[in-house]
């Protein structure tokens, strides 16, 4: 009985922890071969240790042009996805106009859609335009249509639970609507802002079937990865999956730790000491 119950008192613990191994458990197992010394071209047996791919991560020219190019197009999607998600998620939120609902909506389609669907149809749209070519520019079309849906959701969530009676207490103080907007509203929902751009930025540098649709001669990181699996994946893949994987990983944490930094903040109200005092006006 004893462990019976110790085992219904922690359960919810348990399942989480099984639940994060199993999602970890592969990129564990790319940590690990990110240091195997392969003899031939395929990576997919342990042979020994090393650390040389490590050292030399960046020594395959066409993997790195691949990298390059995703990382442009990531950076370049991330910015105008996030730029018009946001003003999105503002009308959405705070204004009310003909056709909210079926925006609201739309908005969600994409997500929903499933992306061999998304890029088949990108690319008789493309097609039907008289696109000159297929390259960067349409990959960039695509990544930020697909991209601007999950911006919106999540800057939405953070302006629905959003204290507005903040935004009147500056106002009252005599800020104007910009200054509110500058020192009020805009430092609370940035943790909002930039976890949709990290969401944005990790889908499109992980994109494949879309991009596969809409690349053209283009070659991105993942469509690098398609194509060097069907003669042998270097080990250098493995080793800027995994710089990636930190990189992403540490830019999460920031925002996690922004995201309670915004919540402690939303949490003080005007009329309680230490309460952040907006300058007034003129």
């Amino acid at each position: 009985m004893k462990v019976w119950n110790w085992l219904r008192e922690h359960v919810i613990a348990i399942v989480g922890t099984l639940v994060v191994i199993y999602m970890l458990l592969p990129i564990a197992v790319i940590f690990a071969f990110s240091f195997n010394d392969p003899t031939g071209r395929y990576n997919f047996n342990w042979v020994g240790f090393t650390t040389k791919h490590w050292s030399n991560a960046f020594g395959i020219p066409e993997l790195n042009e691949a990298l390059l190019m995703s990382l442009k197009l990531a950076v370049l999607a991330t910015l105008i996805s996030t730029v018009i998600g946001t003003l999105m998620a503002l009308a959405l939120v705070r204004h009310e106009f003909r056709g909210r609902r079926l925006s609201n909506f739309l908005i969600v389609i994409p997500m929903a859609t499933p992306e061999i669907v998304i890029g088949s149809a990108l690319l008789s749209f493309f097609l039907i335009l008289g696109s000159p070519a297929l390259g960067f520019q349409t990959l960039l079309i695509a990544h930020v249509m697909f991209c601007i849906s999950f911006v919106v959701v999540v800057v939405r969530s953070r302006l629905i639970g959003f204290d507005r009676n903040l935004e009147e207490a500056a106002k009252d103080l005599g800020a104007s609507a910009f200054t509110t907007f500058r020192l009020i509203t805009l430092p609370l929902i940035a943790p909002g802002i930039f976890g949709g751009a990290m969401l944005a930025f990790a889908l499109s540098i992980d994109d494949f079937v879309i991009s596969n649709f809409n690349s053209g001669t283009t070659v991105t990181f993942p469509l690098y990865i398609f194509g060097a699996a069907q003669r042998g994946i270097p080990v250098e893949v493995n080793v800027i999956a995994m710089i990636l994987f930190f990189t992403t990983s540490g830019a999460m944490a920031f925002v996690t730790w922004q995201q309670r930094r915004a919540e402690k903040m939303a949490s003080v109200r005007p009329d309680q000491e230490g309460a952040p005092v907006v300058p007034v006006a003129g």
